[in-house]
């Protein structure tokens, strides 16, 4: 498990004693990002996140977090907000907000996400030990969240999303271990909400490397997906998957994962999520 409970901790970033290794990498990312995107020669390319161009990925970039401030400033004032909009009309309602920016030009867009990075990492470093899971922030699709999920929500931006640029130039490549390790815990919280259908099935999912290596257990059932950490080698199934090849998953991004045990249970399973 890593070298110790401290060390687990410090990479778990649900919990504030993770929050500085959490918004270390979020910065580390961006960086790499930033450095892609304003490439002069790159702005139209193609990426891995579908039909979108670079240009397309930095103005959803862009349309996110500025929906972060809005999320902030209407907890602060405890300001009423509409209904969460869902996750299951997500992934159309970002396509329109970026292409909608389409135009913009790169010198331009690129100089405002750099200035909306810059503002909500100083709301993320401002939050206090008691504010990184007990302030809840409204998001604009999932509803009402704790605030250490946003530093999580930048880090699959900057560090998927520069995955995507990259596949964009057809050279080999893969995703960071500093992210992915951090990104383990979130994805299943991701796919709990986006399980579409709910075919009955229980396995278990091993993570095999990193400081959030170990054993889950998964069910879904009529109400959903559950998971809990436990042992799974009574279960019908298990996949195994190092932090990267998780994560990419997760995200539709690639087919991975080594199946232990029954393929038609994994395999059901692994279709059971609409893409957000």
């Amino acid at each position: 498990m890593g070298g110790g409970e401290g060390a687990v901790d410090v990479w778990n970033g649900m919990t504030y004693e993770g929050k500085d290794t959490m918004l270390r990498v979020v910065r580390d990312e961006a960086e790499l990002f930033f450095g892609m995107v304003g490439e002069a020669d790159v702005w139209e390319a193609p990426t891995g996140a579908g039909h979108w161009e670079v240009r397309d990925v930095v103005a959803h970039l862009t349309d996110t977090t500025e929906a972060y401030f809005v999320a902030f400033d209407a907890a602060r004032s405890h300001t009423e907000v509409p209904a969460a909009y869902g996750l299951p009309g997500m992934a159309e309602r970002v396509d329109k907000q970026a292409l909608a920016l389409r135009n913009v030009p790169q010198d331009e867009l690129i100089e405002r996400l750099r200035t909306d990075f810059d503002k909500v990492m100083g709301i993320f470093d401002a939050l206090g030990p008691d504010d990184w899971g007990g302030f809840t922030v409204p998001h604009f699709y999932m509803g009402p969240l704790p605030a250490f999920f946003y530093p999580a929500f930048q880090l699959m931006d900057y560090g998927v999303h520069s995955w995507d640029i990259r596949q964009g130039t057809g050279r080999a490549h893969g995703l960071s271990g500093a992210a992915a390790d951090l990104l383990v815990p979130f994805m299943f919280v991701l796919w709990k909400y986006t399980t579409g259908a709910k075919d009955a099935c229980e396995l278990g999912i091993r993570i095999t490397s990193g400081p959030n290596a170990g054993d889950t257990r998964v069910t879904v059932g009529p109400d959903g997906m559950d998971y809990a950490a436990g042992e799974v080698d009574d279960l019908p199934a298990v996949i195994e998957f190092d932090p990267g090849s998780f994560v990419l998953t997760a995200f539709g991004r690639s087919n991975a994962g080594t199946i232990r045990g029954d393929r038609a249970v994994a395999d059901r399973y692994l279709n059971l999520f609409f893409r957000i």
